[in-house]
């Protein structure tokens, strides 16, 4: 009986694999698909941008026109005449963006986590504000502060108004035509803005990370302070971003709710473009209010602790 042997082959070396690079047209497909949104922002942001900044140290008249001269003294002039409309916006704009975050977290909180089949009604029922134009909802205000509406007899009973009346922010039993009325519009107007990205960061929280601070004989106050809302400061931070930088420019309410008294700095910036036609310092008010929203964006992203936004 003859046995043959069979000599395994010996391994050969292992041939690594060849990372070739992509065509160079498919390599350039990502920029080209990025090419139409650059284009946009450099033509309606950018440009207009610098136009601003050109006008704004330009120095002349409508009928002489305006020649670019860098008279930057136009930035202190404006800056020291209309400082206080520059305050009176942040401290609106403010005042309304914490009363949306204290009115819009529960509501986002509860579409979050309790609404469950009611869910996509109630997200329905916070953008229906929007199914309106703004100016429509501003106006209905005027109707419910009205002196002789509901609302305002409710908050006489209540002697709400003699609290907001010693703060300065009514004036004896009238709301229209007062800080409060101007907040009150800001507030509801940009609700939305606050609830969406709450929602979208209170969503997004993995609900066994409360069950396991259950599990560890966690109270629902401790669960809150110490899981959900560190875990939905991205929406926080988002959502009073898109809530303070566009009420601290906005001039709708102020001007249909509001009075000469309550004249915010989008008011000032509007009457000059298009009532006094002075160019120069209607682009500085505006640079500088971007310069000290700007400042105060960075400084509260990095306090907030989260560069993360929704």
């Amino acid at each position: 009986m003859t046995t043959t042997l069979t000599k395994e082959a010996a391994p050969g070396p292992v041939e690594e694999p060849v990372l070739r690079k992509p065509p160079t047209r498919k390599r350039l497909v990502p920029y080209w698909l990025l090419l139409p949104g650059i284009l946009w922002l450099v033509v309606f942001f950018a440009l207009p941008l610098v136009y601003q900044a050109s006008t704004s140290v330009q120095t002349g008249s409508l009928e002489e026109g305006f020649q670019v001269t860098w008279h930057f003294q136009t930035y202190v002039d404006a800056f020291t005449e209309y400082w206080p409309q520059l305050l009176r916006s942040l401290l609106y704009a403010g005042t309304a963006t914490a009363l949306c975050l204290l009115l819009g977290y529960p509501l986002a909180y509860l579409i979050a986590f309790k609404a469950g089949r009611w869910r996509n009604l109630l997200l329905v029922l916070v953008i229906a504000p929007f199914f309106t134009s703004f100016l429509i909802r501003t106006l209905a205000w005027k109707t419910i502060l009205a002196d002789d509406s509901l609302v305002v007899d409710a908050l006489n009973a209540l002697h709400v108004l003699d609290v907001t009346g010693w703060l300065g922010w009514t004036e004896g039993e009238r709301v229209l035509a007062t800080p409060m009325a101007v907040v009150c519009g800001l507030t509801y107007n940009f609700l939305p803005f606050m609830i969406l990205p709450l929602y979208t960061s209170l969503e997004r929280i993995d609900g066994r990370l409360h069950e396991a601070a259950q599990d560890l004989y966690a109270s629902p106050a401790t669960t809150f302070r110490k899981v959900t809302f560190p875990l939905s400061m991205p929406g926080v931070v988002s959502g009073t971003l898109l809530t303070f930088i566009p009420a601290s420019g906005d001039y709708v309410n102020a001007e249909l709710l509001g009075s000469t008294d309550t004249k915010m700095i989008g008011n000032v910036i509007q009457s000059q473009f298009l009532r006094v036609l002075d160019y120069p310092t209607a682009a500085a008010l505006s640079f500088i209010l971007m310069a000290i929203v700007l400042l105060m964006v960075t400084v509260y992203i990095r306090k907030a602790g989260t560069e993360d936004l929704v």
